[in-house]
C-alpha cells in the first residue's frame, strides 16, 4: 500500500506544482485587480464570473465524468470512439449554447443584473465557454494516461498568457473590466492550440449510439449534481449583491480568493484522486487504501488551514513595489478567510467520499447530495447576510460543504460501504477547533505577549495535542523515526 501511496502523492504533487504555479499566477490577479479596479468594477467580474461557472457545468452535461468511467473500463467501444463520442457531442452542443448567448447579450444583461455599460462581457464570456468546454475531454485523457507533465504545462501555459493579457490590456491600453474577458479569450483560445496534438492523436470519425446512451445515463445526473456543487461556490455573490452592494461583493469576492491556499490542495488532490480510485477499484485492499489516504488528506489539510489563519494578516501586509499584497480597502473581508478555508476542507473530504458512487455507478444519487448543500447555502445566506454580511455568506459556504460532506458519506457507505479512520479525523477536527478558537481570543487571553510567538505557539499546540490525544499510530511513528 505504501507503494501505492507514494504513486497517488508523485502524481498529486506534478499537478501540484502545476496547479500551484497556475493558482499563485493567477492569485496575482487579485491585488493587481484590488489596486486597478473600483470594488464596484470587482464585484461586475465576481457577478459574471459566477454565471459562467454555473454554465460549464451545463456546457459539459457530465461528459468529462461518464468518460472518465467508461474510458478507465472499456466496457463498450474502443479508444477512439470513447474519445470521439462525447468530445463531438460537446462540440455540437457548445456552439449551439454560445451562439444563443452571444447574439442576445443585450438581452441577458438586465435579468443577470450586469450593467448593459458592461453586455460586452457576457459576449466574450460566450466565446470562452466555447473554447472551454472544448478541451474539457482533451485534459480528461491526459489525466487517465498519466501525462501529467503535459497537462500541467498545458495548464502553466494558460494561466501565464492570462495573467499577461491582463497586466498589458488593463495596464497599458486602460480596458478596465472588458481587458479581464479578453484576456480570459485569449488564453482559452491558447489552451485549445496546445491540445490540438492530443484532440488529433485520439479523435476518430464514429459516433456509436449505445455508448453515447450509456455516457447521458452515467452524465445526465451531473448537471443538476453539478449546478447544486455550483450553487454552493458561486450563488453566495448574486444574493449579496441582492441584499448589499457591490462593493461589499467585491471585498467578499477578494477575501473569498484567499481562500486559494485550500483551494489549490483540494484541486491537486482532486486531479490525481480521481484516475487513482478508478485504477486501483478492484484491489482486495483499495477500501483499506482509501481510508488511510482520506486521514492523510485531513491530517495535512488541517495544517494548511492553520498556518493561513494564522499568517492572513501578515500575508496581504507584505510590500510588492510600494503597494500592499491586497489593498486596505478590502481588509475589512480577512475575518472570513479562515471560514473559507474549513468550508474547503470539507469539500476535499467530498471529493473522497464521491469515489464509491462514482465506482458503483450511483451518479443518480449525487443531485440529492448537491442538492442538500444548495438549500443549506442558500438558506443560510438569506438568513445571515442581512445580519452579518459578508460574513454571513462565508459561514453559508462552510456549511453548505459540511452538508455535502455528511451526505455524500452515508449515501457512498450504502453502497460502497469503507471503514474510515472515524476516531482519528474526529482527534484532528478536535485539535483543529481548539487551536482556531484560541487563536480568535489570543488578545484577550494574553494581552501584551508578543503576536509572532502567539501564533508560532499556537501552530506548535496543534501538534502537541494530536500527541497527547494519541492521534499517530505506532507504524507511523517508527516509520518517521526510521526518516
Amino acid at each position: 500500500m505504501i507503494d501505492k501511496l507514494k504513486s497517488l502523492g508523485a502524481d498529486t504533487a506534478v499537478y501540484g506544482v502545476s496547479t500551484i504555479v497556475g493558482r499563485f499566477l493567477n492569485f496575482l490577479l487579485v491585488p493587481f485587480y484590488t489596486n486597478v479596479l473600483a470594488t464596484s468594477q470587482y464585484g461586475v467580474v465576481a457577478t459574471v464570473y459566477s454565471y459562467i461557472a454555473f454554465m460549464n457545468i451545463i456546457y459539459m452535461y457530465g461528459m468529462e465524468s461518464a468518460f472518465f468511467k467508461y474510458a478507465s473500463t472499456k466496457e463498450i467501444g474502443n479508444d477512439r470512439e470513447i474519445f470521439s463520442t462525447p468530445f463531438m457531442s460537446v462540440v455540437t452542443t457548445s456552439i449551439l449554447f454560445s451562439a444563443l448567448i452571444f447574439f442576445n447579450s443585450v438581452r441577458l444583461a438586465g435579468p443577470l443584473e450586469v450593467p448593459v455599460a458592461y453586455a460586452d462581457t457576457i459576449r466574450y464570456s460566450a466565446l470562452m465557454l466555447l473554447l472551454d468546454s472544448l478541451a474539457v475531454i482533451p485534459f480528461a485523457a491526459l489525466r487517465l494516461e498519466r501525462k501529467v507533465k503535459t497537462f500541467a504545462t498545458i495548464k502553466v501555459t494558460n494561466i501565464i498568457v492570462n495573467v499577461t493579457a491582463n497586466v498589458i490590456l488593463l495596464l497599458k491600453y486602460h480596458m478596465g473590466v472588458e481587458g479581464i474577458f479578453i484576456s480570459g479569450v485569449i488564453a482559452s483560445s491558447v489552451t485549445l492550440l496546445l491540445l490540438l496534438p492530443t484532440i488529433l492523436r485520439k479523435l476518430g470519425f464514429s459516433f456509436r449510439k449505445d455508448l453515447y446512451k450509456a455516457l447521458l445515463r452515467f452524465g445526465l445526473p451531473y448537471i443538476p449534481a453539478g449546478l447544486g456543487a455550483m450553487m454552493v461556490q458561486v450563488i453566495d455573490r448574486p444574493i449579496l449583491l441582492a441584499l448589499t452592494n457591490e462593493s461589499t461583493v467585491g471585498i467578499y469576492q477578494a477575501n473569498y480568493r484567499l481562500g486559494i491556499f485550500m483551494m489549490l490542495i483540494v484541486s491537486m488532490y482532486d486531479y490525481a484522486w480521481r484516475p487513482f480510485f478508478l485504477t486501483h477499484a478492484s484491489e482486495p485492499n483499495a477500501k483499506q487504501m482509501y481510508s488511510r489516504i482520506l486521514t492523510y488528506f485531513v491530517l495535512f489539510s488541517s495544517v494548511v488551514v492553520l498556518l493561513v489563519s494564522l499568517y492572513i494578516d501578515d500575508i496581504v501586509r507584505i510590500h510588492v513595489f510600494h503597494r500592499f499584497v491586497i489593498n486596505p480597502a478590502y481588509w475589512s473581508g480577512l475575518g472570513i478567510v479562515p471560514i473559507i478555508l474549513l468550508g474547503y476542507l470539507f469539500n476535499g473530504m467530498y471529493v473522497n467520499f464521491m469515489a464509491g458512487i462514482y465506482i458503483e455507478k450511483k451518479t443518480s444519487h449525487l443531485p440529492y447530495i448537491t442538492g442538500i448543500g444548495a438549500f443549506i447555502n442558500v438558506a443560510i445566506n438569506l438568513l445571515l447576510i442581512p445580519r452579518f454580511g459578508m460574513f454571513g455568506a462565508a459561514w453559508a459556504t462552510f456549511f453548505a460543504y459540511a452538508g455535502m460532506a455528511t451526505a455524500i458519506y452515508f449515501v457512498s457507505q450504502r453502497f460502497y460501504p469503507v471503514r474510515y479512520e472515524l476516531g482519528r479525523l474526529t482527534k484532528l477536527g478536535i485539535a483543529l477547533g481548539i487551536v482556531i478558537v484560541a487563536n480568535s481570543v489570543r488578545h484577550v487571553m494574553l494581552p501584551g505577549v508578543h503576536e509572532q510567538l502567539l501564533k508560532l505557539v499556537s501552530f506548535l499546540s496543534f501538534f502537541i495535542i494530536l500527541f497527547l490525544l494519541r492521534f499517530p499510530t505506532r507504524e507511523e511513528v517508527r516509520y518517521v523515526m526510521r526518516r
